[in-house]
């Protein structure tokens, strides 16, 4: 089991496998305790799920590119730790459930074989960064994000500026206008643009989702590519500085912005700059390794059921700008499929495309560089899969969360409604296997991760109660959201909550009314047109908990009676509030801080004594019983109640000590001496902690 120690080739993953063996085995011998171990393991993509004693992995696919032997080491990983089965999110990951926690390690050192990571696919950090799908390959794109989303997600890759951070942080590329990359409800958005000549892109700041969802803001209407990275430096920096840490509902970056303001935001990020090692960073995209299409003599086949395939051809193949290619989407129910066809799938693209498939933010696959000639033959290969099935991106392929199956935070079936829902309309609406005006979604909680708030027609899992206080699964219906393009966007608006068993009824009223008076108009439009009353009054009778029948107590996919249960949710990870926790991690940020600068990674090394000093701070007030909420709120509380009053002597404020960081350029002259510094506090503080201990 412990041949990773010695098999993995980058001694950086070697040391984080290394670490996750151990903390594991701290753990099981009582030597850590839960809640930091729990964050531990959410940065190295291992997640707890409903089910007690297994957990679910996150592998991080960077814009969703999968190799052809990236894509058969994880259908290995999912046959030997797992059941088989491969989960595609709607942030373009794959999870697979139900494994072994004692057996993590090996699975990640099995994966990265192929370069392929668990590393910040969960936790407080920056998440898997995605992409349009069709990147590098639409008509539409003035240039290729593939290799600024790849530099993106190297560049901050362990990156000591986040990977403590209030709350996950999510970033997207969009390749043309149509905003595929959907950069409104991310922290940060860029969407590819070209001014005078030069590459660059439109960037928005603080959307998100959940609960409270947020419209990004507009940052900058054009900023030139060698600026993107040193602008998210910035952003990270004071997101991690001033951000919510205390209260998790309200630590993401968009109540951020919304407390101070876009522009006191834009200020903060500018006064970053200066402490940021690299002003520019130029993104070279030749050495991005972009797949290349095999020459191939196409098999000769003949189609019998030319109708179907018309179908097929008509919804599921795209144009590619390269001439003579076609990109294959597979419509992916609910994004699940299995690893004895992810296998047959690697070996196609390998043998007669790109070797190379994308997966999308609606949980399917795309298939680039497939020439013209070889559509019947793919086709033919693709049915043998069960790959075939019309209606790539249209409304029929519905995006749903895996909800109450394995989530913690599930109320009601996501993934049970879906199929319903899917059921009615290939019946009774045929017609909408080819629209794509459309966009269903369904989520089984708030958070959003089916991203039911931004859909034309939503559904989110909740739970209603009866007179005699039984309670039974329900769905909260919401309508109008839509992509407007360009970063401009609708969120849906909550219209009325239905008992779960009555979905399909308030879809098919949705849509018949649709069918009837809309005149054209896509449903957004009409939506706006029509308002939230008109919608609410349509189906506000579905809401009637006096007339339940049994069978309204049964959620979809199931044949048990419902029962809520809910769990502690870990999709932002955890807060941790322990003293001599707190005191071993700075003593861990300081030998970090003397590695990076023993490797001369100076910015490196300066922000892990900074995190130091914000450790051992929070452990003193945390010591006195005072609350904590922010780090900038750490240094401005220490100041007022240690060091104005005396009781801990450090020759200056604390807060011009620890802003040195903002002040001086990360050199190799300040990095010693910010390090030295952080030792002397740790030393200070540890001192102050002892004696008050000793006197009680």
């Amino acid at each position: 089991m412990q041949s990773f120690r010695t098999e993995i080739e980058n001694p950086l993953v070697q040391k984080d496998i290394v670490e996750l063996a151990n903390k594991i085995e701290l753990f099981n011998n009582g030597k850590i305790d839960e809640e930091k171990f729990r964050s531990l393991r959410l940065a190295r993509g291992v997640y707890g799920q409903r089910q007690e004693g297994v957990q679910m992995i996150r592998i991080k696919l960077p814009y969703g590119k999968v190799l052809s032997n990236q894509l058969r080491r994880i259908a290995e990983v999912s046959d030997e730790y797992s059941r088989s089965r491969l989960h595609i999110t709607t942030r373009q990951d794959i999870q697979i459930h139900y494994v072994d926690l004692q057996r993590t390690p090996e699975l990640w050192a099995e994966l990265e074989r192929d370069n392929v990571t668990l590393r910040e696919a969960c936790g407080n950090a920056v998440r898997n960064v995605t992409a349009s799908e069709t990147a590098g390959i639409d008509r539409n794109e003035p240039f290729d994000v593939s290799p600024y989303a790849d530099a993106v997600f190297k560049f901050f890759l362990r990156n000591p500026i986040c990977q403590e951070m209030g709350r996950k942080f999510k970033v997207s590329f969009s390749g043309t206008d149509e905003d595929t990359g959907l950069s409104y409800m991310h922290d940060l958005g860029f969407i590819a643009k070209i001014e005078n000549g030069v590459k660059g892109f439109k960037v928005m700041l603080g959307g998100g989702l959940g609960s409270q969802p947020r419209h990004a803001d507009l940052f900058y209407t054009f900023l030139a590519s060698d600026k993107i990275i040193p602008l998210m430096e910035g952003v990270l920096r004071v997101f991690d500085r001033y951000g919510e840490r205390k209260s998790r509902a309200k630590a993401r970056l968009k109540f951020l912005i919304k407390d101070i303001g876009l522009e006191a935001f834009k200020i903060l990020v500018e006064e970053e700059q200066n402490a940021i090692e690299f002003k520019t960073v130029t993104i070279d995209e030749a050495n991005y390794s972009a797949s290349i299409p095999v020459s191939v003599k196409a098999p000769v086949i003949t189609i019998e059921d030319t109708e179907t395939y018309n179908l097929w051809q008509a919804t599921n193949v795209i144009p590619q700008k390269q001439n003579g290619y076609f990109a294959i989407g597979i419509k992916v129910l609910l994004g699940d499929f299995y690893t004895d066809k992810a296998r047959l799938l690697a070996d196609l693209v390998e043998q007669y495309a790109a070797g190379e498939i994308r997966l999308s933010l609606r949980q399917n696959i795309l298939i680039p560089f497939v020439k013209v000639e070889l559509l019947p033959f793919f086709y033919t290969e693709l049915k043998k899969l069960g790959f075939t099935e019309a209606g790539y991106n249209k409304a029929v392929d519905i995006t749903a969360c895996p909800g109450t199956d394995t989530c913690n935070l599930g109320i009601a079936s996501s993934t049970g409604i879906a199929e319903e829902l899917e059921r009615v309309i290939k019946a009774e609406y045929p017609q909408y296997l080819s629209n794509q005006d459309l966009v269903i979604k369904i989520s089984g909680c708030m958070n959003a991760c089916g991203q039911h708030n931004m859909a034309n027609i939503g559904f989110q899992g909740m739970s209603i109660r009866t007179k005699d206080k039984l309670v039974a699964p329900a769905l909260q219906v919401l309508l109008g959201g839509a992509n407007l393009g360009d970063g401009n966007a609708y969120f849906a608006d909550k219209v009325v909550k239905v008992p779960s068993r009555r979905g399909p009824e308030a879809l098919r009223r949705i849509l018949n009314d649709f069918e009837a008076n809309a005149n054209g108009l896509v449903f957004s439009e009409y939506y706006k047109q029509q308002g939230e009353k008109y919608f609410y009054q349509l189906l506000t009778d579905l809401s009637d908990v006096d007339t339940l029948t049994q069978e309204d107590f049964i959620d979809w996919g199931t044949e048990e009676a419902y029962v809520k249960a809910i769990g502690v949710g870990e999709c932002a990870g955890v807060v941790i509030d322990l003293i001599a926790t707190l005191f071993l991690e700075s003593d861990e940020k300081i030998a970090e801080a003397q590695q990076s600068f023993n490797d001369k990674v100076y910015s490196g090394a300066i922000y892990e004594a900074y995190r130091s000093m914000v450790n051992s701070a929070k452990a003193i007030l945390i010591s006195e019983n005072i609350k904590t909420n922010t780090q900038a709120g750490i240094v401005s509380q220490f100041d007022e109640l240690f060091v104005a009053s005396n009781k801990i002597d450090l020759g200056v404020s604390f807060s011009d000590l620890i802003y040195q960081i903002k002040v001086f350029p990360p050199t190799e002259s300040f990095a010693s001496r910010y390090i030295q510094n952080a030792t002397q506090f740790l030393e200070k503080v540890r001192t102050f902690r002892e004696q008050a201990i000793a006197t009680v």
